[in-house]
């Protein structure tokens, strides 16, 4: 099968590898129709993470190929939307709603197959893959399932790590396709204010159309200056970090009022916390990577009810072939987010 290729940093092609097939009872081959990639991928791209050659990607949506003998919740010919961590659902972190801590679990591509390709094998498939309902889906609401796989349910946690709830004044750290999902999400929580920190006029634009009432461009001390006055000196409500670098873990503290949250879902590089700053205010810090599994059902539901529509965020498109500029689209900012179309529903 053709699938995309991790050789070195900056250099990701699409090339020939084994068929995606069965090892175990519990898996399934998903046939990809939609794939695209994760700003954490640019991390191994731009070689500020180390990645083994061979495949990547982890966010896709497709259709049914092959079942195991002991997978009994799904049928052939059903369209799956994959989270990028597979789970079996029963251990004690998956019933206390962190699927991405699965004791028996993983995320791809580290089982083999990686997501932006032609099919991938999928573990624990009956309590990883979630059924998208109906048929004849829209162009439009298939790149918005597609987000559910990682990007917009990751934007999700961030407002729920972040404790974001109706009459909030939130402002959102990180202008990529996480930083949009979040303010999507924190729109859909019932957030009252919304505080986009965007350089981009492009982004701004989908920032506001998503629910941001204010934009701020400055970073670093300058942002944490313009919010101030914004919020008569006391700080927002909650805070979402999309980034995941020093800097805007800093400036997410910073803006904080004493008591929040901060929801922070950037994978971290370089991030030293300010521990006596934190204690001196009492804001606290939670996130990490989103258990998409959990959250799918309530998001999969407004998704199809086309109450939010998170797929906007995918502004560029390529196929297979175009593999290497879908990633230096996003790494040079000519595109939010990349979609890979791989196949046909």
């Amino acid at each position: 099968m053709r699938a995309a290729i991790f050789n070195e940093p900056r250099d990701i092609t699409a090339g020939d590898r084994p068929d995606a097939t069965i090892r175990e009872p519990s898996d399934a081959v998903v046939r990809v129709v939609l794939t695209c990639v994760c700003g954490s991928d640019l991390w191994y791209y731009r070689g500020d993470t180390p990645f083994e050659p061979g495949p990547i990607g982890h966010e896709f949506i497709g259709v049914v190929e092959e079942l195991g003998a002991d997978v009994a919740t799904l049928r052939k010919g059903d369209l799956v939307i994959a989270p990028f961590a597979f789970s079996d659902g029963t251990c004690p972190n998956c019933q206390n709603g962190i699927t991405t801590a699965c004791m028996n679990g993983g995320f791809f591509p580290m089982n083999g197959d990686g997501g932006q390709g032609e099919a991938v094998r999928v573990p624990l498939a009956d309590t990883t893959l979630v059924t998208v309902p109906g048929s004849g889906h829209s162009e439009e609401m298939m790149r918005s399932l597609l987000t559910l796989s990682d990007v917009f349910a990751t934007g999700h946690h961030a407002a729920v790590c972040a404790q974001v709830t109706a009459g909030h004044t939130v402002a959102v750290v990180g202008d990529g396709a996480v930083g949009l999902s979040g303010v999507l999400a924190a729109k859909r929580l019932g957030a009252e204010r919304i505080i986009a920190l965007s350089r981009h006029p492009d982004r701004q634009q989908l920032a506001r159309e998503f629910g941001a009432t204010d934009i701020v461009a400055e970073r670093g001390d300058e942002a944490v200056a313009a919010i101030t006055p914004m919020t008569d000196g006391i700080g927002v409500d909650a805070t979402l970090e999309c980034v995941g670098t020093g800097q805007s873990m800093q400036t997410a503290i910073e803006i904080a009022r004493a008591g929040s949250m901060v929801g922070f879902v950037g994978v971290p590089h370089g991030v030293e916390l300010p521990i006596g700053q934190m204690f001196r205010r009492t804001v606290g810090v939670r996130g990490g990577g989103a258990p998409v599994r959990v959250y799918l059902p309530e998001l999969l539901d407004d998704v199809l009810a086309e109450r939010i529509n998170p797929g906007r965020v995918l502004d560029y498109e390529t196929d297979l072939d175009g593999i290497g500029e879908a990633y230096a689209a996003m790494d040079e900012r000519r595109a939010i987010k990349s979609l890979v179309r791989v196949g046909s529903l």
